[in-house]
């Protein structure tokens, strides 16, 4: 609709010249009619409106991050984010992106409630589980060396127990101890939950599909709730099948670099690699060499145990 549309310009641009910037929640949505999806089936407006509601709080991060406001939690799923975008103050193309976002968001909600889909559905689609490596009930075995390579070595589990519409939960053991939190990442491989977790958790870092070349960027949280969390920069390097553990994985591959808090006295330098499923985000292997022992990590697959019974 370029009649709407070209006021909404100029209101925005107006206000930019004028030195504002509205709040998201003020962001005037870019009218989308939901004839456009008239003939799309309720699965797909349902996988549309997860796209578009990521790609908002992947847009609405950056601006946090850039701002410094810590106001978005990074525990929102996409289906409960739009609330979160009232805190933000985006402006410029940023601004722009979240309206036409915010459009097309409530062109899906239009177009669903006139195929009467009710609620998507909790469970993952049965398409995207046939195409894990790994399956419930499973159990991830890794090495694990907190504190970097010279630690000692400990065994680190993870059970898968529910595939969702976009993460997957496991819980969690050391050496056969089990852990009272439980660990749920999206399918691109990043740690939900913004509460202090039993493990360093790294938060809007992977962004899926991967391509070679791909910058990205995100935070790595330590286990301390008082220190503060490491940025990381990542490039995706390679990609591509490899067996590991018995199982065939779309192994990608990414440099990891960024800044730690620094013990005194000492470099704040962050660097090294991770491995991850392109189809599921189960991590393969991480390295991370770092002068602060809260961020040197070393984590790889050793076996995938099948699953009890």
């Amino acid at each position: 609709m370029p009649t709407r549309a070209a006021p909404l310009a100029l209101l925005a641009a107006a206000m930019l010249a004028a030195g504002c910037a509205s709040r998201s929640g003020d962001v005037p949505a870019r009218a989308i009619p939901a004839e456009t999806y008239a003939y799309w089936d309720c699965e797909r407006l349902f996988d549309e409106s997860d796209r578009v509601q990521q790609r908002a709080a992947d847009v609405a991060y950056a601006v946090d991050a850039r701002a410094g406001n810590n106001i978005i939690a990074l525990g929102l799923g996409v289906t409960v984010f739009w609330p979160a975008l009232l805190a933000m103050r985006p402006d410029g193309l940023e601004a722009q992106e979240l309206a036409f976002l915010k459009g097309r968001h409530d062109a899906l909600l239009q177009a669903m409630a006139r195929r009467h889909c009710g609620a998507p559905p909790q469970a993952m689609a049965q398409s995207l589980v046939a195409k894990l490596p790994v399956a419930v009930g499973e159990r991830l075995v890794y090495e694990d060396r907190a504190g970097g390579e010279r630690s000692p070595a400990r065994l680190l589990g993870m059970r898968v127990v529910a595939l969702r519409r976009d993460h997957i939960e496991f819980s969690l053991d050391v050496e056969g101890q089990p852990l009272a939190a439980a660990w749920r990442q999206d399918l691109a491989g990043n740690v939900m939950g913004g509460e202090t977790m039993p493990l360093p958790a790294w938060r809007r870092l992977l962004k899926a599909p991967f391509e070679l070349g791909q910058v990205m960027a995100g935070e790595l949280a330590s286990t301390d709730a008082l220190q503060r969390p490491a940025r990381l920069r990542g490039q995706v390097v390679a990609r591509g099948p490899q067996q590991l553990a018995g199982r065939t994985f779309n192994v990608v591959v990414v440099e990891l670099f960024g800044d730690a808090p620094a013990p005194a006295d000492s470099s704040t330098r962050l660097d090294g690699v991770m491995a991850v499923d392109a189809d599921s985000g189960l991590l393969l292997r991480l390295e991370l060499r770092c002068a602060n022992p809260e961020f040197a990590l070393r984590r790889r697959l050793l076996r995938v145990e099948p699953a009890a019974g």
